[in-house]
C-alpha cells in the first residue's frame, strides 16, 4: 500500500510575529510547510521547511510558491499606525490579497486562510458586544490599514466557493513570545516597561489582547474545521491599560505606577514621542492613530471561534507572563536596555536639533503637565537623564 501523500501549507508573511508562531504550530503537526520570502533568511532554519522567494505582489512568484499546496495562510500584510504610507498599504494588503487569491485559484489549492484584522471593523463607543460582521464596507473606516484590509476581506468573503475555501480570522493585539523581530509595537511597550522606562499608565482607553500562539491555533482550525466566506474572531482578554500596566507590575512583583496620563497630554507629545522612538529605533507604540484606537469599543466576542473552531485562547496575564519570560531569557534577540540607551546617545542630539525645535511650543504647553518651561533647560535634562540614567531589568 502506498504511503498518503503529505499534504503541504505554504505560509506567507512567515517572518513575522504571528507568521513565525503559525509556521512553529504547524512544525508539531504532520504535513510539509513551505515559506514565501522576499528575501532569503536563516530565521526559519530552526524548522524543516522549503523556502520559496517571491511577493505577494508579484503573482507569477505565488503561481510557483502555490503549486502542490493544499492550504494556503496568507498572513502577509502591511501594518501602518502612523499613516504615512497609504499607497504602499493598499498596494500590500488589499492587490497582495487579490494576486493570493487569484494564485491559489490557478494552482487548485483547496483551503485558504486570510489573516485580516479587527481594526476593518468600523469604530463605535461604549462596551457593548461586537460580532463577526458578515461584509464589510471600507468607506466606513477612516485610515488606510483598516480601509485595505476591509476591502481585502469582503474580496475573500465573495471569492470563496466550492473550489477554493476561504476562511478569514481577525485576532486583536497580538501579545505572547518569539518576537525575534522587534515589530510588535504592544511587545516593544513591555520591553519599556520592564527597562524602567515606561514608569506610568494612562488614565484612559483599553485594547483586546490576544495570545500569538492561539492565534496560530486558530488559523490551523480556520483550515480544518471553518466555514467557507466566514470571518472569525480570534479575541482574547479586555482590559484598560491601567489593567494592563498593574498585570505587568503584579508578574514583576511591583507596584503599579502612580503617575497617570491623560489622553490630552500624550496628543500634544505624540510629535516628541516620535521623535524620541526614531532615535531608539522603535517601533512606534503611541500615534494619534493608536491613542484613538484604545478609545474605541474592544469588546469582540470570539464565540463562534469557540463554537465552530473549537478556539480556546489562554488569559492576557498568562500570555503576559510567559512573554516577560521569553524576553529575559532571550535578551539578544530583541534590543536589549543598552542598545536603547546607544542609539538613542547616538542620534539625540540630531534628533533634538532637527526636529525638538520644530515642537518647542508642544513643550512650552505641556509645561503644566510637569515639563521645564524652558526649552534649552528641558532639552539638557532630557539628555543628561538619558547618558545617567541606570537601565536594569
Amino acid at each position: 500500500m502506498k504511503k498518503a501523500k503529505e499534504e503541504l501549507s505554504v505560509v506567507t508573511g512567515a517572518r513575522g510575529y504571528v507568521g513565525y508562531a503559525l509556521v512553529k504550530e504547524l512544525s508539531g503537526r504532520p504535513g510539509k510547510i513551505r515559506v514565501l520570502l522576499r528575501h532569503d533568511s536563516k530565521a526559519l532554519d530552526e524548522f524543516n521547511v522549503e523556502k520559496a522567494m517571491g511577493d505577494i505582489c508579484d503573482y507569477e512568484s505565488l503561481e510557483k510558491a502555490f503549486e502542490g499546496a493544499t492550504t494556503v495562510y496568507h498572513v502577509a500584510g502591511l501594518v501602518d499606525i502612523e499613516g504615512n504610507r497609504d499607497s504602499l498599504v493598499w498596494e500590500v494588503n488589499y492587490n497582495g490579497t487579490k494576486n493570493v487569491v487569484a494564485a491559489c485559484k490557478k494552482c487548485g489549492v483547496k483551503n485558504l486562510v486570510y489573516v485580516s484584522s479587527v481594526d476593518c471593523i468600523p469604530a463605535s463607543k461604549g462596551t457593548a458586544k461586537i460580532k463577526e460582521y458578515s461584509s464589510l464596507d471600507p468607506n466606513l473606516l477612516h485610515d488606510a490599514y483598516g480601509k485595505s484590509k476591509a476591502a481585502a476581506t469582503q474580496y475573500c468573503i465573495e471569492q470563496s466557493d466550492d473550489k477554493l475555501k476561504i476562511c478569514i480570522v481577525q485576532p486583536s493585539c497580538c501579545i505572547g513570545p518569539d518576537d525575534y523581530q522587534g515589530t510588535n509595537s504592544v511587545c516593544t511597550m513591555i520591553q519599556l516597561y520592564l527597562s524602567g522606562l515606561f514608569p506610568c499608565t494612562l488614565r484612559f482607553g483599553g485594547y483586546n489582547f490576544v495570545d500569538v500562539r492561539d492565534v496560530a491555533k486558530g488559523m490551523i482550525s480556520a483550515a480544518e474545521k471553518g466555514r467557507g466566506g466566514e470571518c472569525y474572531f480570534l479575541c482574547g482578554d479586555r482590559l484598560s491599560v491601567t489593567e494592563f500596566i498593574e498585570a505587568l507590575a503584579k508578574i514583576e512583583g511591583n507596584r503599579p505606577p502612580k503617575i497617570a496620563l491623560t489622553k490630552g497630554f500624550l496628543l500634544k507629545m505624540c510629535p516628541v514621542i516620535e521623535v524620541l522612538f526614531k532615535a531608539a529605533k522603535l517601533p512606534p507604540v503611541l500615534t494619534p492613530f493608536s491613542i484613538n484606537k484604545l478609545c474605541e469599543n474592544c469588546n469582540f466576542s470570539y464565540e463562534k471561534a469557540v463554537k465552530e473552531l473549537d478556539y480556546s485562547p489562554m488569559s492576557a496575564e498568562d500570555s503576559l507572563r510567559d512573554t516577560i519570560k521569553w524576553m529575559k531569557e532571550n535578551r539578544g534577540s530583541h534590543n536589549t536596555v543598552g542598545e536603547l540607551t546607544k542609539n538613542i546617545e547616538d542620534s539625540i542630539q540630531e534628533a533634538i536639533d532637527r526636529d525638538l525645535k520644530l515642537v518647542e511650543t508642544t513643550f512650552r504647553q505641556a509645561a503644566e503637565d510637569g515639563f521645564e518651561k524652558n526649552y534649552e533647560k528641558t532639552k539638557k535634562s532630557l539628555k543628561k537623564y538619558i547618558e545617567t540614567r541606570k537601565w536594569n531589568y
